[in-house]
């Protein structure tokens, strides 16, 4: 077992994010230290002992800067600055110097796509005439159709509804319309403009300099935009999803050269890495992101699309590393985020659902490479039905309030106590309520608990940490297995994983049972249904 005092930073350590267990922050919902409902910089700091104490590697931070929080913080007015509600430039010192004690890397969300309409850019290019350097830096188009009453395309945005918003006529604007991929008040960037490339290296050295150790580059097959606009062949709002390949609005050529520029600020700084958040649907565009000149890694969401189903999952698998095949990049693994249905709710719900997300936590973390844990997986929360008054996600409105939107899935965390809400802060005026059932859920409870989900992530992460099974194999080996059913080994290292999705016990592989996610049959010699075991060399 890795003990506390052999936590360390390794400077020299270049590559340490390749088999990293990140642990994505949302913010907003980990931890409120100052009662007002809201999660923070500080909760974060306060809760670093958990973190080190669940074992993870590496944490990711949703964004914390400056912003009206249309959409929680991805609509960023300032990139080089705290937003009041989360602390300060202070706070985040402390914060990540604290982190760094505790063995943890720190890595924040970038948000290169768009800013917000409360952005001084796009306040002086509402205020701008069209054609002036101010409105160059968006991307502003007179619109189609008499009098210009229709947007300049087909585009939609993928909160719901068209990517186009029009200004106001004005004396000395007739009305132009802007692009936003997002919500309206998240217009998109004009990357053809070298301003824009400059500000955006200049938001990296500023973060660099402070020492996080990286970053996770929001929508990073977005921001170029291909020449003259075409029209969508099948336009859909989907968000979100993997794309199709013939969606003109991402995975532009351009955008390629973006982050390259990003690689080549980073490669100056050591040890650092840049993470890709990319929804692209074809293994060749994929591997394109990961070449050795752009990104590190690419967030690849195929196993989190992956039903509960053997086939469907080693599908996932397959893809994924045939998606980096050829290039520098390990795969990465990933079953949940802020953007998605949670596992248990996903996998069924209820008894269901949390037996199949604990198999599956077991599925993720058996495969070399790095893993993207998100707050409360480990907890095995469910998705939460918030009454309408509660939603704030901008895909209820924009959809017309047909779309409930990503909220059931960013419900604070429940630390400890009995009742609602649960530790995490000190009002019960939580920004989304918490349910006023999950006593049983809370990390106190769980903690005290051998057989809950948290004692499961802990148990398998201080394996995967300290058990020679993990230390070599990079390539997987699949074997024959029932139908319903999937095993793997790592080629070249001793651990096999199995998992049952069928409804009946299967036989286990032979080797030694180091971690079950469930009950195994009472002869010890069979993989009930929707289980997972790893085993090791007898």
């Amino acid at each position: 077992m890795r003990r506390a005092d052999d936590r360390h930073l390794a400077s020299d350590d270049e590559a340490w994010w390749r088999n990293a267990v990140f642990y994505q922050v949302y913010v907003r919902s980990f931890a409120d230290a100052n009662g007002d409902g809201v999660g923070d910089l500080e909760g974060v700091r306060s809760r670093l002992g958990y973190l080190e104490l669940l074992g993870v590697d590496a944490l990711w931070l949703t964004p914390f800067f400056r912003s009206p929080m249309v959409d929680h913080g991805y609509d960023v007015s300032d990139p080089r600055d705290v937003d009041p509600l989360f602390g300060d430039l202070d706070t985040f010192d402390r914060l990540l110097a604290d982190a760094h004690r505790h063995g943890l890397r720190v890595t924040i969300d970038l948000v290169p796509n768009h800013t917000s309409d409360r952005h001084e850019w796009f306040q002086a290019a509402v205020a701008a005439a069209p054609g002036s350097p101010e409105r160059a830096r968006y991307l502003f188009r007179d619109g189609s159709g008499f009098g210009g009453l229709r947007p300049p395309n087909n585009w939609t945005s993928t909160f719901g509804g068209p990517a186009w918003t029009r200004l106001p006529p004005s004396t000395n604007d007739a009305g132009q319309w802007y692009l936003h991929l997002f919500a309206p008040e998240q217009p998109d960037l004009n990357w053809e403009n070298p301003e824009v490339a400059a500000d955006l290296e200049r938001t990296l050295r500023f973060w660099l300099d402070r020492g996080v150790d990286g970053f996770r580059i929001d929508v990073a097959h977005g921001m170029a935009k291909p020449a003259g606009l075409p029209d969508m062949p099948h336009p859909t709002g989907a968000c979100p999803g993997l794309l199709d390949a013939d969606d003109p609005r991402f995975d532009a050529e351009g955008v390629h050269d973006i982050h390259r520029m990003i690689r080549k600020v980073l490669n100056e700084y050591p040890a650092r890495v840049a993470v890709g958040e990319i929804w692209v649907s074809d293994d060749a565009a994929f591997a394109r992101y990961v070449r050795p000149d752009e990104l590190h890694l690419g967030l690849n969401f195929r196993l989190l699309e992956a039903d509960f189903d053997a086939d469907s999952v080693r599908a996932a698998i397959e893809h994924s590393v045939m998606a980096v095949q050829g290039s520098p990049a390990p795969a990465t693994w990933t079953i949940a985020s802020h953007d998605a249905v949670r596992p248990v709710t996903r996998y069924g719900g209820g008894e269901v659902g949390l037996a199949r997300a604990r198999a599956m936590a077991l599925v993720q973390l058996a495969l070399p490479g790095p893993v993207y844990l998100y707050n409360g997986d480990e907890l095995g929360l469910p998705n939460v039905e918030l009454p309408d008054w509660a939603l704030q996600d901008p895909v209820w409105k924009r959809s017309g309030r047909t779309e409930r939107g990503r909220d059931g899935c960013r419900v604070p965390l429940p630390w400890e106590g009995g009742t609602s809400p649960y530790g995490f802060s000190a009002t019960p005026g939580t920004w989304l309520p918490m349910p006023g059932d999950w006593a049983g859920r809370t990390v106190e409870a769980q903690l005290e608990d051998p057989s809950s989900m948290l004692s499961l992530y802990r148990q398998a992460l201080e394996l995967r940490q300290a058990h020679t099974a993990f230390f070599t194999g990079t390539e997987l080996e699949w074997y024959g297995a029932p139908p319903g059913c999937l095993a793997f080994r790592r080629k070249g290292g001793g651990l096999i994983c199995a998992l049952n999705a069928s409804d009946t016990p299967v036989s286990l592989p032979a080797g030694q049972v180091l971690l079950a996610s469930g009950p195994l049959s009472p002869t010890g010699d069979a993989l009930s249904p929707d289980t997972a075991v790893w085993l090791g060399a007898q």
